[in-house]
């Protein structure tokens, strides 16, 4: 109850104080990246429950020869990589913190596709809700391997605490300035998860 009451104040306070900085970097996306501003995805959230999930958009439409959208080496500009070496591409879930469907710490909402390739272990991520920041994201973020990421998230499941969701939001804090971890080596982002070889981790 504490963690969710603090979610609600935390994000309702957020979004007021950071109106003017959401509306200006709205303002850029549309006039650098086109619309739709935002990115809305279903991931899925507490007991992999699917939810809207709503950033800004960092990537152009490009399309290839065939249809297919372009990889995202080629989607990707300078102003979508500030956006996300800044975090400030996911200012916006703090709308989804509000409504309930994730918290401000917690293990990141990956895509519904991976739902069936975790082993019963890494599932265990999706017994809290999803959030912004976690302990994943302050002990490498995207230049962890990806046991390596579920290992820390059920971690954070098993030892979670107020005062440990205080020190993720600290750490997050000086992480967006150093910008680390920002992309796995060789990718934008990340690469995608394609199943765990030992599902018993």
């Amino acid at each position: 109850m504490i963690k969710r009451a603090f979610d609600i104040v935390a994000s309702a306070i957020g979004l007021l104080l950071l109106a003017p900085v959401i509306a200006l970097l709205a303002w850029q996306i549309r006039k650098k990246l086109g619309s739709p501003v935002l990115f809305r995805q279903t991931r899925p959230g507490l007991h992999g429950q699917p939810f809207q999930m709503v950033k800004f958009r960092t990537m152009r439409d490009a399309i290839g020869p065939d249809g297919q959208p372009l990889p995202d080496s080629e989607r990707m500009t300078p102003f979508g990589s500030f956006l996300r070496s800044a975090s400030l591409d996911e200012l916006p879930e703090l709308w989804n913190v509000l409504k309930g469907d994730m918290s401000l710490v917690g293990p990141r909402p990956l895509l519904m596709e991976y739902l069936p390739l975790y082993s019963p272990e890494q599932a265990r991520r999706h017994e809290v809700r999803p959030g912004v920041t976690g302990w994943a994201q302050i002990n490498g973020r995207n230049a962890l391997s990806w046991e390596e990421k579920f290992r820390l998230d059920v971690w954070y499941v098993d030892n979670q605490s107020f005062w440990l969701d205080l020190k993720i939001l600290a750490l997050t804090v000086k992480k967006v300035f150093v910008r680390e971890g920002i992309s796995a080596a060789g990718e934008v982002t990340a690469a995608k998860f394609t199943g765990s070889g030992d599902k018993g981790v």
